[in-house]
């Protein structure tokens, strides 16, 4: 995420990156060291950004503890209503250990149903196929190369985009990282 964090920077943000291990611990787990972690942010207005799995982290953390500071949410290709690719990668031999506590929490609970009350959520989904996940089986639509664009909506987010991009290239992407900034600023994403 260093290349988005930094334009993030050139477009006036504060920027503070968390890490979790998302192998060992499970959804619950991390979402309450992102609700210690943001607790020490300082700043009267907290924006989250998350990637992948990081989306399912904020996402979880605001439905257990919710956030006392306003702010937005964006998201960058979360497997929200699950993860086909999961699931395959799931079953094969030592799959479980390679997608790691947090997805296999993902895929027990069934994905999210709606997206955090009272947070504005925007999600920019990728549809250029190329990733790992297509040497785990076809998708059935449009696709990043490992998550669908279908599995990327939630009810309740405030907007949606899907753009030219992978889902690695989601962080790279000086488009992604102008949509974002439009968000964090206006709510919406920019249709121009």
């Amino acid at each position: 995420m260093k290349i988005l964090l930094r334009r993030m920077r050139r477009h006036g943000f504060e920027v503070h990156a968390f890490e979790y291990p998302s192998i060992r611990d499970d959804l619950d787990s991390n979402a309450a060291r992102l609700a210690a972690f943001v607790a020490r942010v300082p700043g009267d207005t907290v924006h989250l950004l998350g990637h992948s799995l990081g989306c399912l982290v904020i996402l979880a953390m605001l439905e257990q503890r919710g956030l006392e500071r306003p702010g937005r949410v964006v998201c960058l290709g979360p497997p929200f209503t699950g993860s086909v690719t999961a699931e395959r990668v799931a079953r094969l031999p030592g799959g479980e250990r390679v997608i790691g506590r947090s997805l296999r929490s993902l895929l027990t609970r069934g994905g999210f149903k709606t997206s955090a009350s009272g947070r504005e959520v925007g999600i920019i989904a990728g549809r250029m196929p190329i990733g790992l996940g297509r040497l785990f089986g076809r998708f059935a639509g449009p696709n990043d190369g490992m998550v669908a664009v279908a599995e990327t909506k939630v009810a309740g987010a405030a907007d949606h985009i899907v753009l030219p991009v992978a889902h690695t290239s989601l962080l790279w992407s000086t488009e992604v990282a102008r949509q974002t900034e439009h968000f964090l600023r206006m709510g919406r994403f920019a249709r121009s």
